[in-house]
């Protein structure tokens, strides 16, 4: 089978490829990324050197560029990780999430359809249901409610391609997974931002009062889940994917769980000054996906963070590299010591 994974050079991207070439070794895999600050072909150069992969350079907000590549070869899957996925970033320039997120989702689309490609999966977030209260959780049925820009502009996304499929009966599948940790995640998520800060006894700047709760899931449960939608989801149709409820934990605790695995100090810890419209919780209830592709997270939330410090302590030249590049200059001009999560 023919498939392309675009953002494959990215967080969840990359390790997808990774997932997928050792699940399912006969798929030609075409994997596509423009290379910006957080595409990095170090993320899959084990693939690239082996020629298990096709590695393509394309926009995906440039239909012409889109079109070419779809003409030279007959993709029968495509799974669209692309976008623009920093919130503290869509706080400064908006324009970059609808531009890659929204028009390059478009492109995807409407070539996709065109080419004849047999299914279409929108990679998505939770972020798009907006903010939870004490208790409860999302649905698919939950009405989207985005508080930030990058939010807003997945959720365009997943409604585009929801009317793909209305409108032109094209196959697609949505996914839209909670908070995701593992190896090669960018250093200005939390956790790896904290394991690297942490490793050299810099400051954890943590928003506001660190109560702001997330559900946390491994990244190779939520490829995985990516993969039985892709092959299994019903047409039309949006899935859920997140961790299970032990692994829901306010940003304080992981925090300090960080810092004990480490056998650092608490006092690294330094308060800043909150994010605008930070959602203060999010957690996911995954029972369609369990009931109908019976898939369900895996990994304990302990087990996944101890190999998670274990990948960012072994691989100190892949995040030394980016903190020292893009990444620490535009968080120098906006945030001074204030580092995003």
């Amino acid at each position: 089978m023919n498939v392309l994974v675009t953002g494959a050079a990215g967080f969840i991207g990359s390790n997808f490829v990774h997932y997928v070439l050792a699940e399912r070794p006969k798929w030609q895999i075409t994997a596509l990324d423009l290379l910006t600050y957080a595409g990095n072909l170090e993320n899959i150069a084990a693939p690239l050197n082996q020629k298990q992969i096709d590695f393509v350079k394309i926009d995906i907000t440039d239909p012409k560029a889109v079109e070419q590549l779809f003409q030279k070869t007959k993709f029968e899957l495509v799974i669209n990780f692309a976008a623009e996925s920093h919130v503290d970033r869509s706080l400064y320039n908006a324009n970059a999430f609808v531009s890659t997120n929204v028009l390059g989702t478009q492109n995807l689309l409407n070539v996709a359809k065109a080419s004849g490609v047999n299914r279409f999966v929108q990679i998505s977030t939770d972020e798009v249901y907006g903010s939870l209260g004490p208790t409860g959780r999302f649905l698919e049925t939950t009405p989207l409610d985005p508080t930030s820009p990058y939010a807003a502009s997945k959720a365009a996304a997943d409604l585009m391609a929801l009317a793909f499929f209305k409108t032109h009966k094209f196959d697609l599948v949505i996914t839209r997974c909670t908070n995701n940790y593992g190896p090669y995640q960018f250093p200005e998520k939390l956790i790896p931002l904290f394991i690297t800060n942490a490793i050299y006894d810099q400051a954890l700047p943590l928003y506001g009062d660190g109560l702001n709760v997330r559900s946390w899931l491994y990244v190779t449960d939520h490829c995985e889940a990516i993969l039985k939608v892709a092959e299994s989801g019903k047409s039309g149709e949006v899935y859920n994917i997140g961790g299970s409820e032990d692994c829901e934990m306010p940003n304080i605790a992981i925090t300090k769980t960080i810092l004990k695995h480490l056998g650092k100090p608490e006092t690294l810890i330094k308060p800043v000054q909150d994010r605008p419209a930070h959602d203060r919780r999010y957690a996911i209830d995954y029972s369609k996906i369990q009931r109908e592709l019976a898939w369900q997270p895996r990994t304990p939330l302990p087990e996944g963070l101890a190999k998670t410090i274990e990948w960012y302590r072994s691989n100190e030249q892949w995040w030394r590299q980016i903190k020292s590049g893009e990444y620490l200059k535009f968080f120098e001009h906006h945030y001074g010591e204030r580092l995003a999560q």
